[in-house]
């Protein structure tokens, strides 16, 4: 069942949201060679205590940190740790947080240094995926046009979308109905409505969508260690348009 949301409790989801978008902010200048991934995860604890939130990952299923830091051939859920980042590395952040029970969840990569133009292509257009995903969320639209937007954006540029993994419904909790894959055919599944809350995230890779995850339990690579890039935002169904509530400003 997909759970509507009122007014006032986007507007709770606002402030989130608003928090996620300025903790990434924060964390963006940080991300540069000889950085470990685990001191990227202390300035996040840091950063979202001070603004009265806590993290929406850390200890859910027992995953061990407040963030989710990926590289290069690394989808997703890559564990903050003793590795450094180097330059040309691919770099992406996944950040959610919660106020008074209400959750917002954001993503983006990040290019470090001078990279190839594989990775460049591969993040721009992971980035205008989502982008063309969220202008596809409106009233009366379905599901699947979201889903289709990205596919088709992304095999467009010869790139492909994980399967999976998808995004997902959000609200009072991390993960809510409906899911929201990265794929499918035009005008199916449920209608969009006022409401909805959804977290829009393609993960794209730039060989095969194939992935594995590593004895960690949690990140996720690409089987053919080829790139990955991933972007997200929390996005509200509203009678004006795609509320991008993880936006450093709310966008509609």
């Amino acid at each position: 069942m997909i759970e509507l949301k009122s007014p006032a409790e986007i507007e709770r989801m606002r402030r989130s949201g608003q928090i996620v978008a300025g903790l990434l902010g924060h964390l963006m200048p940080l991300i540069r060679p000889g950085v470990k991934t685990k001191a990227l995860d202390a300035e996040a604890q840091a950063y979202l205590s001070k603004a009265g939130a806590r993290s929406a990952f850390l200890g859910y299923r027992g995953f061990p940190g407040a963030i989710c830091v990926s590289i290069n051939e690394e989808v997703v859920h890559g564990i903050p740790g003793e590795r450094k980042i180097r330059e040309g590395d691919l770099v992406s952040l996944d950040a959610g947080a919660v106020v008074e029970g209400w959750y917002a969840d954001a993503a983006i990569t990040m290019p470090v240094g001078t990279v190839s133009p594989l990775a460049r292509r591969l993040t721009d257009t992971t980035r205008r995926a989502l982008e063309r995903g969220i202008a596809n969320a409106v009233v009366g639209n379905r599901l699947s046009d979201i889903s289709h937007t990205v596919q088709e954006t992304v095999e467009r540029e010869r790139f492909q979308v994980v399967r999976e993994f998808v995004g997902h419904g959000i609200g009072q909790a991390l993960h809510e109905e409906p899911p929201i894959p990265n794929f499918g055919l035009p005008d199916t599944g449920p209608r969009l409505k006022v409401g909805m809350v959804l977290a829009i995230e393609p993960m794209v890779t730039a060989g095969r969508c194939d992935v594995e995850v590593l004895g960690d339990g949690w990140t996720a690579v690409t089987k053919d260690h080829s790139l990955a890039a991933h972007f997200e935002h929390t996005v509200a169904i509203t009678d004006r348009g795609a509320l991008v509530l993880t936006a450093s400003e709310p966008t509609q």
